[in-house]
């Protein structure tokens, strides 16, 4: 090892500081100059990158501001950037709407064709209709509330019903009814006595909400222009869901009825009323016979409160019952029922201002 590598070359002005007070050997060091050295201190090698030019020749002693790393192998931190508000989240249908598309194009053709080929066809397809909304219906009341409505007598009735409406009218179907009530609660003896009280009590309930309601189609469809009717009917009560649904997702703030159905508003109660109407007009004066368009604006606004009430009033029995859909038999809408709840109590409505506007025909 080269001794002169313990000293700094001659005329540098630095030396090392002597260790335990021993001087190194070497020819720079000078044993007359030993007593005027002092040891320096050792300062680290603080690179000068990220001062200012101006701050290195400051003469009045401030601090030097330092902005680079204190380390050559320190990455400098970026400044944090402050996070852009998300957008709010879009709407969303609660629903598959293709789904929902599809199954209600399919329903509406099988509807319409079977009114204006065969009638007595159109007649089945309402059974088929309550006979399967019964099924959830009483289905529903032994899963969530242990209710058990007699299927049987339900269902033979309710059919009976529907026939009795289409063959005899008003009092067809109220002979009907007060039968297939009678029924029920007979049906029901024949087990034990617990809980006879509310399953008869269910039952009668039934009877009256889907049944019955449902005659009223089928006596619309005995007047000479019955099939428009039927379709008037149908095509007013479609038209009021879908303003209530388009009005009130695209411009509902304001809720209708939180504490029954929180997906519900003012504006799109509006919106039912006001495509409802416009509706009425139309059909009114195009499709049924003797009709004018003020009877129409009065119909739709009618049909949009029944409409609007009937869908309330299952969506108050679903919350009772604790349930969403009432079946899953038709994907995107739910169950049978999930369908007949503004249709059933829009049908008397119907039925009945048309009576009284152009006749029973």
């Amino acid at each position: 090892m080269n001794d002169s590598s313990w000293g700094a070359p001659q005329g540098a002005g630095y030396w090392s500081a002597p260790e335990m007070g021993a001087a190194p050997a070497g020819p720079a060091y000078d044993v007359h100059g030993a007593q005027q050295t002092r040891p320096m201190p050792i300062v680290p090698d603080v690179p000068d990158a990220g001062r200012d030019a101006d701050d290195r020749d400051d003469r009045n002693g401030d601090a030097a501001r330092v902005s680079g790393p204190l380390f050559r192998d320190e990455k400098p931190q970026e400044p944090m950037s402050t996070p852009l508000p998300s957008p709010p989240p879009k709407k969303r249908a609660g629903r598959d709407l293709r789904a929902a598309i599809g199954v209600g194009v399919g329903l509406g053709a099988l509807v319409v064709g079977s009114l204006f080929i065969v009638k007595a066809v159109f007649v089945g397809v309402v059974v088929l209709a309550v006979v399967v909304g019964l099924w959830e219906l009483a289905s529903r009341l032994k899963e969530r509330k242990g209710i058990n409505a007699p299927l049987v007598p339900l269902a033979v009735g309710g059919a009976a019903m529907v026939v009795a409406g289409y063959v005899r009218e008003a009092e067809g179907a109220w002979v009907a009814m007060a039968l297939t009530a009678l029924a029920v609660l007979v049906w029901r003896m024949t087990e034990p006595p617990e809980g006879y009280l509310k399953d008869v009590t269910a039952g009668v309930f039934a009877v009256f909400y889907v049944p019955f309601l449902a005659t009223f189609v089928t006596m619309m469809l005995t007047a000479d222009d019955g099939a428009w009717r039927v379709l008037t009917f149908l095509l007013l009560t479609v038209v009021s869901d879908t303003g209530a649904y388009a009005v009130g997702w695209r411009f509902g703030t304001h809720k209708l009825a939180p504490r029954i159905s929180p997906g519900k508003t003012r504006e799109g109660l509006l919106g039912a009323v006001g495509f409802a109407m416009v509706a009425g007009a139309l059909c009114m004066e195009f499709l049924i016979d003797d009709g004018t368009w003020w009877q129409g604006l009065l119909m739709g606004l009618a049909v949009a409160v029944s409409a609007t009430l009937g869908d309330l009033g299952e969506s108050m029995i679903k919350r009772d019952l604790g349930i969403k859909d009432m079946g899953t038999l038709l994907p995107g809408h739910g169950g049978i029922m999930d369908r007949l709840d503004s249709l059933l109590p829009s049908a008397p409505v119907v039925w009945l201002l048309l009576v009284l506007f152009v006749g029973s025909g």
